[in-house]
């Protein structure tokens, strides 16, 4: 059975995971995917409780089933229930578990009518179960019927278990009526983003804001890919969610016991990553330093590596490096590389054609991410009209418009950055730790150099270091090229002249308009 998400991380309860094993191993002849488990408690953040405490849904063919999950002594008397765990602690409810499966089943019910056709609904058959994985049942009641339950020993299969409930709660409604492939389909998409959410890259783990992002259509597919396939090379533009995928990706494979290497080129990218995502059995390493990492862990291989900002390490020494660090090295082992085709490769070479071949050789399952979410409509309009690169589509909302300004010398266009930084965070009210001003130079080669000395002070100039508290309560400044794989609210960019599709300062353009999210803002250098 397919299980979403892939794996039962963050639930201390022993029971559901046991269960999700067995839900996992269920329905092993279904070749075309047609059951599915959603594990709710998986979420990483609630944006609100929507199905209320609903353990386990299934969807196949026969309908829409709640699974309510009860570890550990069971014991109902005079209507209230006592659950014992292995703690020996006791936890009493007024409603049963059948009463919360029941519950929680409609309300998602309700949910499903308000947002899907008639016609979609009417195909399924609804129930739930309970599962009491670590007792034998013996008791009878008014509250259930025995169809409804499963406990240790008829819960071991699992399967066989389902098909009874299945037929059940059919007999009561559908009979041998299926839900189509259609109808499951819309079922599913209107599921998924609920149930699957991950944390995007610019929350901070120690924020106090409970924002969540949900997975787009094709990050969810890429996830299911990167499951399912050893080798995978998966392209987008910037802004299509590869570090936070990346980062997701190495979550579920180090969940599932793998030692994990998360490899990249730039040392800013890879000191923000080590020090905002701390994962067990994750190592997060410069290629050029992999084996010290490899040594630091005591291990002989990695059973798996990830590639973030990949259009860097296209070529032969980064791939060897590579080979010789995974198990079954890069033709038999498991990678999953994150690029972008577009102009980023440029500030560490181009890519060696020799690299791009043999990695094609080896037959790895491609697949493109094409929804931008990062950046506002506005902004990606902007950067793809520019510059002609591809971005993807959509965009997070349309957002203010890019605030553009021209400069005919140095002077004036740090005048300019003087009055863009009152413009954005004394009138416009954004917090000065969500501005970062992007420059192709040093801070003192560039315009921000010479704002005036009271302006300066309140600019924390940013290196792999101090990352750890980026965005901090300062407004930032970067060179372009150390800022790969970063992002903020807000964007200004200094010192570049407008862009033209013949320079080569394309890359730099490329990289620094498509770190904004929200507002971004150009203070051009123009010759006089």
């Amino acid at each position: 059975m397919r299980m979403i998400p892939d794996t039962p991380h963050r639930t201390h309860s022993q029971a559901e995971k046991r269960v999700f094993d067995r839900l996992r191993v269920s329905f092993a002849s279904d070749k075309a995917g047609l059951y599915t488990a959603y594990h709710s408690l998986n979420l990483t953040r609630h944006a609100y409780k929507r199905f209320g405490e609903m353990d386990f849904l299934i969807c196949c063919p026969e309908g829409l089933y709640a699974l309510e999950v009860k570890g550990g002594r069971v014991v109902s008397r005079d209507g209230i229930w006592q659950y014992t765990n292995r703690y020996d602690e006791v936890n009493e409810s007024v409603e049963g578990p059948f009463k919360q499966a029941e519950s929680a089943l409609h309300a998602l019910i309700d949910k499903l009518r308000d947002n899907l056709p008639t016609w979609v609904l009417d195909q399924f058959s609804i129930g739930y179960g309970v599962v009491f994985p670590d007792i034998d049942w013996i008791t009878t009641g008014a509250e259930w019927d025995p169809q409804t339950l499963a406990d240790a020993r008829s819960s071991k299969d699992l399967e066989r278990w389902l098909r009874r409930l299945f037929r059940y709660w059919r007999s009561k409604g559908h009979g041998n009526h299926h839900a189509s492939t259609e109808a499951l389909k819309k079922v599913r998409k209107f599921l998924r983003p609920e149930f699957e959410t991950v944390i995007p890259l610019h929350v901070q783990t120690r924020d106090s804001e409970e924002r969540v992002a949900s997975l787009t259509e094709d990050q969810m597919a890429l996830l299911d890919v990167a499951a399912a396939n050893r080798r995978v090379l998966c392209s987008g533009g910037a802004g299509t969610g590869k570090t936070f995928l990346a980062m997701e990706l190495a979550r579920r494979w180090t969940a599932k016991g793998m030692n994990v290497a998360l490899v990249c080129r730039s040392p800013w990218l890879r000191s923000y990553l080590e020090i905002h995502f701390s994962i067990a059995n994750l190592t997060v390493s410069l290629v050029d330093t992999i084996q010290i990492a490899r040594r630091r862990r005591g291990l002989e291989h990695f059973d798996a590596f990830i590639v973030d900002e990949g259009q860097d390490l296209f070529d032969m020494d980064s791939l060897d490096s590579l080979d010789s660090v995974l198990r079954g090295g890069l033709s038999e082992g498991r990678w999953c590389f994150f690029y972008d085709a577009n102009n980023q490769s440029g500030f560490f070479g181009r890519p060696d054609q020799d690299a791009v071949d043999y990695l094609a050789s080896l037959q790895p399952t491609s697949m493109p991410l094409r929804t931008n979410c990062r950046n506002t409509r506005v902004i990606l309009e902007k950067v793809q009209t520019s510059l002609g690169t591809d971005m993807g589509i959509r965009g997070t909302g349309d957002g203010p418009k890019v605030r553009e300004h021209r400069a005919f010398s140095t002077n004036e266009a740090s005048n300019l950055l003087e009055a863009e930084l009152a413009e954005l965070i004394d009138v416009g009210g954004l917090s000065a730790g969500n501005v970062t001003i992007l420059s192709p130079y040093g801070f003192d080669e560039s315009c921000a150099g010479q704002l005036p000395e009271a302006i300066r002070r309140q600019i924390a100039i940013l290196d792999e270091f101090s990352l750890k508290h980026f965005p901090n309560v300062k407004t930032s400044f970067a060179e372009i090229g150390n800022f790969k794989g970063l992002e903020n609210e807000a964007i200004i960019v200094v010192d570049l002249p407008p862009p033209e599709r013949s320079r080569e300062d394309l890359a730099a353009h490329y990289v620094a308009m498509s770190r904004a999210r929200a507002v971004l803002s150009l203070i051009q250098q123009c010759a006089t």
